[in-house]
């Protein structure tokens, strides 16, 4: 009788643990480093004590941003000592150094081969002839959002040279990517669940100009690497069950080119929604912060694009307190708002970046100022907000599900879901009541709204 050899003992995975800070594409970054790792046999720590080591992503885009990480990279080294550093904060090395001196390593960002590397060096991956086997990256690559929406980069960096922002310092002039490429990560995407794509970048309406919007063939055919393009094709996308997913476009400028994707919003192939960061619209301002000041042309053409789709939902980010601006900059401000009567405002006081051009402007803002500018601001917005509201009360919308709460006493399950308008995250919501308890994150159904506030509609599923 023959006995069969012991069982192979394969070695435990080494684990990672992920703290990503900043902005969408940011996320997007953490997702490919994540999936990266995978692939070479990592598995992941859901807390400072379950890791090998910790990758932060930072974000450095202001001063404030900047210490919200290196608090993160503090409680990082506290809670676990084998800290990466990554993402935007990563090109100033030294200033993080002087703080946490013992970091294992330091990167900048979107440079996922460069963290990857300091990951195999802090702990060397699993190597035997079964983990070699882990397969590459595929439609179940890791996503740090919910499976029904996914962030699409279709780019890096950024040509322009605003007097307020050093994201052209931080991640380079702009870096398009193969429009092929990133229409095949779309199809990945959608046909493994992704109901709503967010396009993102730095400036959405350049895409393909460093390469001189380059042909590729896709399925047969030649694409542009252009806005337009993409746009068209991403439109065509179908989810296995044969529904188009939504595609929201974001941090679009508003280059003559951009009317061209308007009819597709009427003909249902884009979402009618474009998020612009229009930053101010007092011409002296927007020459001060190095942005076309052309704020008249721009309401005649918001005007245009709602003609030709009435359901466009619009919305924008405004600094105010910006060097040098006057109470008659801030209230030409208020008063263009009130004519563009955006769906959906944002609003930041500036703030001092390092290395920022507008650092060394005159005239600067004392703070009590723009706190009370501010507050001027959002009540102007949110008092257009909750007009906008107010005229959806009885009508009918689709509503994309993000999240079902546990039933009440009485067993009545409610949801939060959003219209074709809200955008994740920074946007309302739709929260629905009476739900059936059949219903699942992502679904897209149709909502009778029955009542709003500044910020929120209130409906139920229609009959």
């Amino acid at each position: 009788m023959s006995l069969s050899p012991p069982p192979h003992k394969i070695a435990d995975s080494p684990r990672v643990g992920m703290v990503s800070l900043g902005c969408p594409k940011a996320l997007v970054d953490s997702e490919r480093i994540l999936t990266r790792l995978r692939a070479d046999g990592y598995g992941f720590g859901a807390d400072y004590a379950g890791a090998d080591v910790v990758v932060v992503n930072t974000c450095g885009f202001l001063d404030s941003a900047k210490e919200e990480s290196l608090a993160a990279i503090g409680e990082a080294m506290a809670e676990n000592g084998r800290v990466i550093v990554t993402g935007c904060m990563g090109s100033e090395a030294e200033a993080i150094r002087a703080r946490f001196p013992n970091v294992l390593a330091i990167t900048g960002a979107h440079q996922y081969e460069a963290v990857v590397a300091a990951v195999h060096e802090a702990a060397p991956p699993a190597r035997g002839p079964y983990v070699d086997l882990i397969p590459q990256p595929s439609a179940d690559d890791i996503k740090l959002t919910p499976r029904h929406y996914s962030y699409l980069k279709i780019s890096e960096g950024c040509n322009h040279a605003c007097s307020f922002c050093i994201i052209p310092q931080l991640r380079g002039k702009l870096a398009s990517r193969r429009i092929d490429a990133v229409l095949r990560e779309a199809e990945k995407l959608v046909a493994a669940g992704t109901r709503e794509l967010l396009v993102i970048s730095q400036d959405t309406s350049a895409y393909g100009v460093d390469t001189r919007h380059e042909m590729r063939d896709w399925k047969g055919q030649p694409v542009r690497a252009h806005m337009t393009d993409l746009a068209r094709e991403l439109g065509g996308l179908r989810t296995p069950q044969g529904a188009p997913p939504w595609v929201r476009l974001h941090y679009v400028y508003p280059y003559p080119h951009v009317d061209a994707v308007i009819p597709l919003m009427a003909e249902g192939l884009l979402t009618p929604y474009l998020d612009i960061p229009f930053q101010h619209a007092s011409p002296s301002v927007l020459r001060r912060m190095k942005r076309p000041a052309n704020e008249v042309k721009v309401l005649e053409r918001l005007k245009s694009w709602r003609e030709i789709c009435p359901e466009i939902a619009i919305r924008s980010s405004f600094v105010v307190g910006f060097p040098g601006e006057t109470e008659a900059d801030f209230q030409y401000l208020l008063d263009w708002l009130d004519e563009a009567q955006l769906d959906r405002v944002g609003a930041f006081r500036f703030e001092p970046v390092a290395g920022a051009a507008a650092n060394d402007l005159p005239d600067a803002v004392p703070e009590a100022l723009k706190e009370e500018r501010y507050a001027r601001l959002m009540e102007r917005t949110e008092a257009i907000s909750a007009a906008k509201l107010q005229a959806k009360i009885g009508r009918i919308l689709p509503v994309i599900v993000d999240e079902l709460g546990e039933p009440d006493e009485d067993g009545d399950i409610g949801a939060s879901g959003r219209s074709q308008a809200d955008a994740p995250e920074i946007d309302g919501q739709v929260l629905l009541r009476d739900v059936p308890a059949s219903l699942r994150p992502g679904d897209i159904v149709t909502a009778r709204i029955e009542d709003a506030d500044a910020h929120d509609l209130f409906g139920v599923i229609a009959d």
